[in-house]
């Protein structure tokens, strides 16, 4: 990436978030499994089985259980949201920021959040694991890499999911288009993509969490400027401060409409496939 200032708003800065303990300041998947009353099954299941498909697990023990879908959501619904984060979030997507999900959660517990806090419209792209209601109406999780195909291969990164290779795509669309990055995160599968940005990108890990820990022990393998945070205001503050920083000329939010929030849905990057699809609802 070249360095210096953003020409303009349009797009011209990606704001990437991660989603557990970033956007949310708790784990979904915890969350849930916890409030359900599902965490003895967790815990005996957990030694025989990869994350991915032992959520599929924990998905189809609350189902059998009679927790619906539905009860579900209303979990997810219940769990807070820094007002700062939200703030953020709306702030950066009224100044023309182009705002994405790039997350190891999954479509429902991500859609659920930001559509209950009415963010979801704020973000053009969620990347995540697949998560559909069977015809049963059982929650179903999938891997994002299909684990049919190749592996990713990277040495980083967990075999569901290569953050890393999600930046390489986002960037590949940019085409002759100027952008500039700011990934905020806080887990080790964000550490790859922080390695793929460049001059003129920033990220935001969050302090004393796997991602800043692997930063610092050696700061010079990034080449993107780092500006650790550790509260939901100081994300607000520093990801704001960023963005003005990019935006030439600088830019108020107050200028723009936050109604831009609640004009569109995301897209949702599937299985085993490059393209992006809707997501439903």
């Amino acid at each position: 990436m070249a360095s210096g200032a953003a020409s303009g708003v349009d797009g011209a800065v990606v704001v990437v978030f991660d989603f557990d303990r970033t956007i949310i300041d708790w784990d979904s998947d915890d969350w849930v499994i916890t409030k359900l009353g599902a965490a003895d099954a967790f815990q005996r299941l957990r030694p025989t089985m990869r994350w991915n498909a032992l959520m599929d697990r924990m998905m189809a023990e609350l189902h059998a259980g009679g927790k619906t879908a539905e009860d579900i959501r209303e979990c997810l619904q219940s769990a807070p949201l820094d007002a700062h984060v939200v703030s953020a979030i709306k702030a950066a997507a009224a100044l023309g920021c182009d705002l994405k999900v790039v997350s190891d959660a999954n479509t429902f517990f991500i859609e659920t959040v930001l559509a209950h806090h009415g963010v979801l419209g704020c973000f053009s792209e969620i990347t995540t694991n697949p998560a559909r209601v069977d015809a049963d109406g059982r929650l179903r999780i999938s891997p994002f890499h299909d684990p049919t195909a190749a592996p990713h291969g990277c040495r980083l990164c967990p075999e569901n999911m290569c953050k890393g290779k999600i930046i390489e795509s986002i960037q590949a669309t940019a085409g002759a288009k100027q952008q500039h990055f700011v990934y905020i995160g806080d887990g080790k599968g964000d550490y790859c993509p922080s390695l793929k940005l460049g001059e003129g990108d920033y990220v935001m890990p969050k302090e004393n969490y796997p991602l800043w820990k692997l930063i610092c022990k050696n700061k010079q393998l990034l080449k993107a400027e780092v500006h650790p945070w550790n509260s939901g205001e100081e994300l607000e503050k520093t990801l704001l401060k960023l963005v003005s920083k990019m935006i030439t000329p600088p830019a108020q939010a107050s200028q723009f409409d936050y109604s831009k929030c609640e004009m569109s849905n995301p897209a949702s990057t599937e299985v085993g496939h490059h393209q992006a699809l809707r997501v439903p609802h």
